[in-house]
Parts: structure tokens; C-alpha cells; sequence
């Protein structure tokens, strides 16, 4: 087994943090009915950060799901294994395979959890390695729900924030899931100033009704598509605020999909691919995925690199100088 010092030693002194954004798939950036509210906003995003010192390279992993089982793939980038049904996800949690959560917390780093939909206990946390799981109860939202999402995005990012980030603290590592963008995808919430966000009461203004994600059934295709378009651009959009206000010198963000959505929203034929990207303002950081030949900013294009999604931990691990052993050697 590969000890502590050996592990991730090109990434030592940062924050990283693994998010993933709900039903992002690769359909939101080039399906014609969805990209022309998805894309800019990636394009736009791309921009800003680059004003603010930041870098992005992209690309696409495959997800084992489509359409739910947001589990199966977190457990799939995070174990390195293929997770494409319950009996596997039960099979992995019961057993020893490092994640990489469990990689960062060997090497010294605080590693934390940020599930805001999760509402009751989450037993399978101690098997990903994770010191503090901030779960619904855990991060003090005082607002309405949204749907199936239990609070905004922003909030959760902002509780993070000021939970985890905000006074001086050792490295850390952090997965966080983002649900505004999850079925139905309405309502969506608005962005708010991040310094008057408090305990979520501001969202109390906004409409909030609470529709099960199985409403995208009674409304027409093209509204449930224009809503999934809006819902994940605000989700792509807050987490590109939340690096611009908070992100630091120290910070190596992790921006994926769990899954494409729905097929009411993409057909009976989309692809399994999700978008992925690495964002930094530490070139070096950038410097070590030279082999792995993504794009430079937030929006890959048709002939960015594909690869399954349970490569990711082992190439992730090896980029940063983890010694090859049992646990580091890609597929």
C-alpha cells in the first residue's frame, strides 16, 4: 500500500475540492436545443477566471450512469472502479479500495463532504475517507427548497465557505454536490451577493415551489428542456463565482457532471459523457496534465479526449507524483 508521503506531493500546501454538478452532461454544451444557454455561460466563465489569474483545461469522462444514480458515478471518479449498479456500489463500500479522498487524507490533507440533499445518515462516508460530512442538518440553511434541491448552490458554497475555508486552515480536500441542477429544474433560484447569503433566509423571496423530479412528465419537452438548460447554467455560474470571490492562489477545482439527465431532455440516444475540468491559478498545477493533452478553458470541444470515468483516481494520482503501486497504476 502506498504510504502517506508518497501520495499527491505535487499538490501539497493547496485546497482541492472534486464538484459535481447534477445532470451535467455533454448534451449541455452541444445539444442545439440546450447549448445556447449552456455554453456561454462556460465561454463567458472562461473569461472571468481568466481575469482573475485563473486557468481551465477541459475535457470528457463516460459515466457508468444516465439519467440518476448521481452515487454510482461520485463512487466511480472518487474509487477508480466501475460503479454501474447498486450490488457494485454495496460490493465497493464494504470494502478496502482507496478513493481518493482517502489518498488526500493519507497524505495529511482535512478531508470534508458537502451533500446538501442528504437528509439522514450517509453510513457509507467513513468507507471514502472523509473527516466531516456537511449534510443538510450540518449546514444551517434557514431557506426554502427548491424543488428537489434542499437549498441553492450558492448557499451550500457559502456555507463551505465559511465552515471550512474562511479563517486560516491546514490543506484540504473536499466533494461537493451540486442539486440545483437536478429534475424537474424549476424553480431555480437567482444569484444573491455572496456577503448578504447569511443562513439562506434571503431566498425566502423567491418562488420555491416544491415539485417532485418526476414533474418533468407533465410539462412540455421543450419547457423541461429549457428549464434543465437554466438550471445548469446557474449551477455552472455560481460555482464560477464562487472561484472568482473565493478561489485564492491555493486552489485546484475539479468541475464535473455526475451523468447527462434525463432522456425527455436529451433522446433516447445521448451519449454517456459528462464534462470535465481542472482550474487553477498555479500553472505548475496545469503543467503536470501536459500528457493528458485536454483544451484550454471550460468548454471542450467534439475532438477533446474521452476517457471512462473510473480512470480518472489513477491518472489524478499519477499526475501529482504519486509513486506507482497498487493503488497508482492507470488502466
Amino acid at each position: 500500500m502506498t504510504s502517506g508521503d508518497q501520495l499527491l506531493p505535487a499538490l501539497r500546501g493547496t485546497d482541492v475540492i472534486v464538484a459535481f454538478v447534477e445532470s451535467y452532461g455533454r448534451d449541455a454544451i452541444e445539444n442545439p436545443a440546450l447549448a445556447p444557454t449552456v455554453r456561454p455561460v462556460l465561454d463567458a466563465g472562461t473569461q472571468r477566471l481568466r481575469a482573475s489569474g485563473f486557468r481551465a483545461e477541459s475535457a470528457y469522462l463516460t459515466s457508468p450512469t444516465t439519467g440518476g444514480g448521481s452515487w454510482l458515478a461520485q463512487s466511480t471518479l472518487l474509487s477508480g472502479e466501475w460503479i454501474d449498479s447498486q450490488s457494485r456500489y454495496d460490493a465497493l463500500v464494504a470494502g478496502q479500495r482507496m478513493t481518493l479522498p482517502g489518498a488526500f487524507r493519507r497524505a495529511g490533507w482535512r478531508t470534508v463532504a458537502v451533500m446538501p440533499n442528504t437528509t439522514g445518515p450517509w453510513l457509507e462516508a467513513s468507507y471514502f475517507g472523509y473527516d466531516q460530512v456537511y449534510d443538510y442538518a450540518h449546514l444551517g440553511y434557514r431557506g426554502p427548497a427548491f424543488s428537489w434541491a434542499t437549498m441553492p448552490d450558492q448557499y451550500a458554497l457559502s456555507a463551505f465557505q465559511r465552515l471550512e475555508r474562511a479563517a486560516p486552515h491546514p490543506p484540504l480536500m473536499a466533494e461537493i454536490a451540486l442539486v440545483s441542477s437536478h429534475a424537474p429544474w424549476a424553480p431555480t433560484p437567482s444569484p444573491v451577493d455572496w456577503a448578504r447569503i447569511g443562513d439562506g433566509s434571503i431566498f425566502d423571496r423567491m418562488s420555491a415551489r416544491r415539485y417532485p423530479p418526476e414533474a418533468i412528465l407533465t410539462r412540455a419537452p421543450t419547457r423541461v428542456r429549457a428549464d434543465y438548460a437554466h438550471a445548469v447554467a446557474y449551477s455552472l455560474d455560481t460555482l464560477i463565482s464562487y472561484v472568482e470571490k473565493y478561489g485564492g492562489d491555493h486552489l485546484v477545482l475539479v468541475l464535473l457532471g455526475d451523468h447527462e439527465p434525463a432522456p425527455i431532455v436529451t433522446g433516447a440516444d445521448a451519449s454517456r459523457d459528462v464534462p470535465v475540468s481542472v482550474v487553477t491559478r498555479d500553472r505548475a498545477v496545469l503543467d503536470h496534465l501536459k500528457d493528458w493533452h485536454w483544451q484550454a478553458g471550460l468548454s471542450p470541444d467534439p475532438q477533446a479526449p474521452v476517457w471512462r470515468m473510473d480512470d480518472f483516481r489513477d491518472r489524478f494520482l499519477l499526475a501529482y507524483g504519486s509513486s506507482a503501486g497498487p493503488f497508482g497504476h492507470p488502466r
